[in-house]
C-alpha cells in the first residue's frame, strides 16, 4: 500500500492491518513521519518531536515483536503524539507555556502509559494553549494551531493539536483532556471525534488531587467513533492510587462491539439549552438538520429543556474552575517574574480565586448538584440528550479570543462555550459527533450525552450516527492533496 494512503487508514482498521503484518510498523512509522514533515510547518499541530531515527527504531523493534508472535496491544506499532498537559516519558512538559521545566519528564501519565503498554510509539507531543486555558490552541513556545479545514481559523482548543493531527492523518489517535470542551470544541472544528467519558473512566494519574479535582479529565480522539471508543478501551480502567476511578471495566480494545439498534431510542433536543445563550447564525439549523440522522436510524427525537437557570449553571462553573485554576497556579504565582510571562486570562482566573471564600464555594457546589439533577429528570424522560458543541463556527486563528457571540459581548476569556459547560458540571459521558459544514465551508458538532456511566451506550448511537451520516468520509483538502 501507498505510504500517504496509510495515513488515511482508519485506526481500527490499521490496527487489523498491522496484526496480520500485511503492513509493517516501520511503514506505519514512515507515512505518520512524512505527513507530519509536509504538513505540520503550515499547520503547527506536533511539537517537542522525539528524532525520526530513535521512531523508526522503536517501530523495528515492533515489528520484530509480531515476528516473534508477540502483539502489545491494540495500538501496537501506532504512532502517538501525547497532548502537551500530559507526561511521556523522555519529553518535557511545556503545557504551552515558557515558565514550565525544561527538563523531560520520568514518568509516564496514566493514560500515557496504558497507551504505551498497549503497543503505541511516542513521537512527540501535540500542541496545547498555556496550561490548557481557553479553546484556542495558540501559545508563546510553540505558536498556533491553525484548523485543519481551513488555516486562517482556529483550531479549538484546548486539545487542538490533537485534534488538527487526526483530521490531517498525522496520528491515527490521539489522547485529550477535557474540562470546558477541549476534547469536544476542537473535534467539531476539525470534523473528527471527541469524547468526554464519565467522571473516573479514565483515571487521573496519581500525583492529582485525588478527591476534589471532578471538572478535567483525559479521554480519546479519533477519526471515527469506533476508533475513538477503542482508545477509551486502552485508557479506561480502575486505579487504586485514585479513589474516585471507576471499578466497573470496558471490554478490551479488540474485543469491543459496538453494534446494535437504534430503533426506539428516545433523543432529547436541548438545542442552545437556554434560550438567551448566544449562538452563531447557522449553528443550530446545522445541528437540527444533522438530528435527521438519528430519526432515519428509527430514533424519536423531541425538544427537551434542561431545567436549571443559567445563571447557577454559569456561576458554578466560575467559581470551581477559579478554584481549580487559581489553586494549581498558585505555586508559580508568587513569583513576580510569573506575571511577566504568563497569558492575561490566567492571571484572571488567578486573581478571581483569591476572592472565593467558604459560603461562595458550597453555594457553587449545591448549584452544580442542582444542574446533575437536572440531568437526571432528563435522563428520566429520554434515553440521550443532544445540543451543539459550539456556540459559533472557527473564528480567526489570530485571535485571542472571540469577544462576542451573535453580537453578544463575552464577559469573560470563555464566555464562548458556555455550551459546554452543563455536561461537564454534571459528569455525563458527552460525545462529539460531526454535524456538517456551515455556509463557509467550516465544521461543526454536536454533542451527544448519556447517563453517567453509559459510555458504551452512547458510543453505540453515535457509532450507528458515525456510519451513517455523509461526513464521516470528508477529509480536509490538505491531506486529500497527500494523496
Amino acid at each position: 500500500m501507498p505510504t500517504a494512503q496509510l495515513s488515511e487508514l482508519d485506526a481500527t482498521e490499521l490496527s487489523r492491518r498491522i496484526a496480520s503484518r500485511d503492513v509493517s510498523c516501520v511503514e506505519v512509522m514512515q507515512a505518520s513521519l512524512a505527513r507530519i514533515d509536509a504538513l505540520n510547518p503550515r499547520f503547527n499541530a506536533i511539537v517537542s518531536r522525539r528524532d525520526p531515527d530513535a521512531c523508526l527504531a522503536d517501530a523495528r523493534e515492533r515489528d520484530a515483536q509480531l515476528a516473534r508472535g508477540e502483539r502489545m496491544g491494540w495500538m501496537h506499532g501506532f504512532p502517538l503524539a501525547v497532548k502537551d498537559l500530559s507526561h511521556a516519558i523522555g519529553l518535557p512538559t511545556s503545557m504551552g507555556s515558557p515558565l514550565a521545566p525544561k527538563s523531560p519528564a520520568r514518568v509516564d501519565s496514566l493514560h500515557v502509559a496504558r497507551a504505551r503498554a498497549a503497543g503505541a510509539v511516542i513521537i512527540g507531543k501535540t500542541n496545547t494553549p498555556e496550561f490548557g486555558l481557553g479553546s484556542h490552541t495558540y501559545n508563546k513556545v510553540f505558536g498556533v494551531t491553525r484548523n485543519a479545514w481551513d488555516p486562517t481559523k482556529t483550531a479549538g482548543g484546548s486539545s487542538g493539536g490533537a485534534a488538527v493531527a487526526i483530521a490531517l492523518g498525522m496520528l491515527p489517535v490521539a489522547d485529550g483532556s477535557d474540562m470546558m470542551g477541549s476534547l469536544r470544541n476542537p473535534a467539531a472544528f476539525n470534523n473528527v471525534i471527541g469524547m468526554r467519558p464519565s467522571r473516573g473512566r479514565v483515571p487521573g494519574s496519581p500525583d492529582e488531587e485525588l478527591f476534589f479535582q471532578q471538572l478535567g479529565c483525559d479521554g480519546p480522539m479519533g477519526r471515527t467513533v469506533e476508533d475513538t471508543a477503542r482508545l477509551l478501551c486502552v485508557q479506561a480502567g480502575f486505579d487504586a492510587r485514585v479513589p474516585l476511578s471507576m471499578t466497573d471495566a470496558l471490554p478490551s480494545a479488540d474485543a469491543l462491539d459496538l453494534s446494535g439498534d437504534a430503533k426506539g431510542l428516545r433523543i432529547g433536543w436541548l438545542g442552545s439549552i437556554w434560550p438567551d445563550l448566544p449562538v452563531e447564525a447557522g449553528v443550530r439549523d446545522l445541528c437540527e438538520s444533522a438530528l435527521q440522522t438519528f430519526r432515519s436510524l428509527g430514533c424519536e427525537v423531541e425538544p427537551c429543556v434542561l431545567d436549571v437557570p443559567r445563571e447557577q449553571n454559569w456561576t458554578a462553573w466560575l467559581r470551581l474552575r477559579q478554584l481549580i485554576v487559581s489553586g494549581k497556579l498558585s505555586a508559580l504565582g508568587s513569583d513576580p517574574a510569573f506575571h511577566m510571562h504568563i497569558k492575561p486570562e490566567a492571571l484572571w482566573e488567578m486573581e478571581q480565586g483569591k476572592q472565593l471564600d467558604a459560603a461562595s464555594l458550597h453555594q457553587a457546589t449545591m448549584f452544580r448538584s442542582n444542574v446533575y439533577r437536572a440531568f437526571v429528570r432528563l435522563y428520566e424522560q429520554f434515553d440521550f440528550v443532544a445540543a451543539p458543541t459550539a456556540q459559533m463556527f472557527p473564528f480567526d486563528a489570530e485571535l485571542h479570543w472571540p469577544p462576542h457571540v451573535a453580537d453578544v459581548p463575552s464577559k469573560t476569556y470563555h464566555h464562548w462555550m458556555e455550551i459546554v459547560t452543563p455536561f461537564t458540571l454534571a459528569g455525563v459521558p458527552t460525545l462529539n459527533l460531526r454535524a456538517g459544514f456551515g455556509a463557509q465551508g467550516l465544521p461543526m458538532g454536536l454533542q451527544l450525552a448519556g447517563p453517567v456511566n453509559a459510555d458504551l451506550a452512547v458510543l453505540r448511537l453515535g457509532h450507528a450516527y458515525d456510519k451513517a451520516c455523509e461526513w464521516s468520509a470528508m477529509r480536509p483538502p490538505a491531506a486529500a492533496a497527500q494523496n
